[in-house]
């Protein structure tokens, strides 16, 4: 029993319907679910998503000016971090960026 290719197109098109409806269906079901933690705990985002306010607590996020050049390539390095293989083990005074 083989089916035609416009049957088969038909039936994924009802498939992705049905798919898309379920996950819908399911995740309204978990918002309630959280949104009945949250009041019955007494949550706050804070309490559920802690690393969101991390950033603005003090971390920094700008960029460090590099401090050492590999002369023979032109890479640099902010001296933070695992050191490159080209200043790994060496003198670094002699890659300084004046």
């Amino acid at each position: 029993m083989s089916q035609s290719y416009k049957e088969l197109l038909q039936q994924r098109e009802i498939l992705e319907k049905a798919i898309v409806q379920a996950r819908q269906n399911e995740i309204a079901a978990a918002v309630a679910k959280v949104r009945e933690l949250v009041a019955e705990f007494g949550l706050t985002a804070q309490d559920v998503f802690p690393s969101r306010g991390a950033k603005s607590a003090g971390k920094s996020t700008a960029k460090v000016a590099p401090k050492y050049r590999d002369p023979a390539t032109g890479q640099t390095w902010t001296g933070r971090g695992k050191a490159p293989k080209w200043i790994d083990g060496k003198d670094r005074n002699q890659f300084l960026i004046a």
